[in-house]
């Protein structure tokens, strides 16, 4: 039994094969061997990667129960420089503690003297594999650079350069766990030796030839193609690559012999977006994708903020899902408050789906629907809006007639040319017309008159183009006058639903002085003939130049002022359906389908 204060022992060999007896599965194809080192017992399996001076290998640690990968020197009696650039490998990955960076947990011999360290066994996919078979979602592989952009700034932090990141030396765990590998060619900032040309072991693409280049051609950086000495900046324009093929779903740079040109040229396309703009690449990303690829090495930025621009699109992202959720939730309150006709709630809920996301298709479609379908109720603040228009329009109107009973006023003076033959009917067409014209005026200020009121303005008309009719006879002018009259404030909102009250307040007006004429009441002022229709004038003389202008200027005051009015109701009209049409053109960009046939 140990007591506190003693070392600890390690199990004798006999112990180890009794707590953990070899396992068939992990000896596998080649002969089991026992190898004594630091700190205890390996059963070693099969080869799973071999370099130019190295191999890895699955072995079992007997003591513990684990799977451990196994790294040592291949040859039995390496040179000082090989045995160096090997510790020196196993030395650097031991001290960068990271849950990305496969730990090292002994160093120690074999028993024919051959150096080794044993890590962890790392079990899943290497990036290399989801890019090639396209089986990872974007946002898994998007989460796993931020890791691994995390690796390397906690790396570049220790002083320690990777110098050799692409896709196959990133591993994503069958359990989301993420490990960055291969730091055979890792540089310590500072170090006099670290610049030997090697290529250690590749321990899942197998063996790398020798050469000059540190790295992997269309990863490394154009800096470290020509300095191995590059600093940090380097690491970020491999990670860089890296985002780039994830983003566009093909390298930056092609395979084999072509690869050191392309990154040296000045002409490769550097932006995923540009490159594959069929894959509707986040321009967050793209931004991101190019400065980590800039040519110039201090405009990149640091691992770090990498790691954290990532994350921020990504939480972007989980916010875009979660409004989705909402916008859901919202379309379906809307279609039940339409069902219920309750179009307000229907609209403001519609509305909130639609800011929480533009794409939600039936909240625009509600949307269009209760916008252009006439509601099937009105509500107060509804009706209010709809009253105000009313009032707008009999504003407009009255300030369009308000003219007119002036230039009636104005034909005073011209029946004093003519001569008067019954004064109290000049004065009263013309105080008549001063009144119409005061009622004309107060409505355009306060439009929103009682029925009764607007009863009485439309008898005022009537009247006033009776007193005319004695001054011409009722069927010489009067009737263009009535019929102007009748078109114009038939507009007004009382009489749009009460068309026959002014209809026959107007025909009155037009049929009273004939049968007044007719019964003795009032003077002829018309008769008929064999030369045709004779009219006579009651309130003026008709003779003579006077009349002849006045007749004139009667009928062209008439045509002007219909023609006017009409333009007016017409274009009012016109531009009230032309904006119905432009706002209907407007909710149909609503819907995605419109939006996307308009940008094509």
């Amino acid at each position: 039994m140990k007591t506190d204060g003693e070392p600890p022992t390690e199990p004798s060999r006999d112990d180890a094969d009794t707590l953990v007896p070899p396992r068939a599965d992990v000896a596998g194809s080649i002969a089991v061997e026992d190898v004594t080192g630091v700190s205890g017992t390996y059963a070693l399996g099969e080869i799973i990667g071999r370099g130019g001076m190295g191999e890895v290998l699955l072995a079992h640690d007997r003591r513990i129960g684990r799977d451990v990968a196994l790294k040592r020197l291949r040859s039995a009696s390496p040179t000082d420089d090989e045995l160096g650039r090997f510790l020196r490998e196993a030395r650097i990955q031991a001290r960068l503690e990271h849950p990305a960076i496969v730990p090292v947990y002994e160093i120690g011999r074999d028993p024919t003297g051959r150096p080794f360290f044993a890590m962890k066994r790392v079990a899943g996919r290497t990036l290399g594999e989801l890019l090639a078979r396209r089986e990872a979602a974007s946002q898994r592989l998007l989460r796993a650079f931020a890791e691994v952009c995390r690796a390397i700034d906690y790396a570049h932090a220790r002083g320690v350069l990777h110098r050799d990141l692409k896709p196959s030396n990133i591993v994503l765990g069958d359990f989301g766990e993420v490990y960055v590998l291969d730091w055979g060619v890792a540089r310590v900032v500072g170090d006099a030796d670290d610049l030997v040309d090697t290529a250690d072991v590749d321990t899942i693409e197998g063996a790398t030839p020798p050469t000059h280049i540190l790295g992997t051609p269309g990863y490394v950086s154009p800096e470290q193609l020509v300095d191995p000495a590059a600093d940090r900046p380097a690491d970020v324009y491999s990670l860089g690559a890296i985002l780039f093929e994830i983003l566009a779903g093909e390298p930056l740079h092609p395979r084999g012999g072509d690869a050191v040109a392309s990154t040296i040229s000045e002409g490769t396309v550097l932006s995923p977006a540009i490159r594959r703009p069929d894959r509707q690449v986040p321009p967050e990303l793209d931004r991101l994708c190019l400065l980590m690829l800039s040519r110039l090495a201090s405009a990149r930025p640091t691992a770090r903020r990498c790691a954290e621009l990532v994350e921020e699109y990504l939480d972007g992202d989980r916010d875009v899902a979660r409004r989705r959720i909402m916008a859901h939730d919202l379309v379906a309150l809307a279609r039940d408050a339409h069902r219920e006709g309750r179009d307000g709630d229907a609209m403001r809920a519609a509305s909130r789906a639609l800011a929480l996301d533009p794409e939600a298709r039936d909240a625009a479609e509600i949307v269009m629907h209760v916008m252009l379908a006439p509601p099937t109720a009105i509500g107060a603040d509804a009706y209010e809006r709809l009253r105000a228009s009313d009032g707008e329009a009999v504003s407009q109107h009255s300030r369009a007639a308000f003219p007119g009973y002036l230039l009636i006023a104005s034909f005073l003076p011209i029946i004093m040319w003519n001569g008067v033959r019954s004064w109290p009917t000049a004065i009263g067409m013309f105080a008549l017309a001063m009144l119409m014209a005061v009622a004309a005026w107060d409505l355009t200020r306060r439009p929103h008159k009682s029925v009764g009121y607007m009863v009485g303005y439309a008898i005022g008309n009537a009247l006033l183009i009776a007193i005319i009719s004695r001054f011409s006879g009722p069927l010489l002018v009067v009737p263009a006058v009535f019929a102007f009259v009748t078109g114009s404030v038939v507009t007004y909102p009382t009489f749009v639903t009460r068309k026959w009250l002014l209809m026959g307040i107007m025909l009155a007006g037009f049929l009273a002085p004939i049968a007044l004429e007719e019964l003795g009441v009032l003077a002829r002022t018309w008769t008929m003939t064999d030369a045709g229709v004779l009219t006579f004038g009651d309130g003026m003389e008709l003779s003579g130049t006077p009349t002849v202008v006045t007749v004139i200027f009667a009928s062209l005051a008439t045509i002007v002022m219909a023609g006017l009015q009409s333009a007016r109701v017409s274009s009012a009209s016109r531009a009230a359906h032309h904006r119905l049409v432009l706002q209907a053109h407007q909710l149909r960009q609503l819907l995605p389908a419109a939006a996307a046939a308009r940008s094509r």
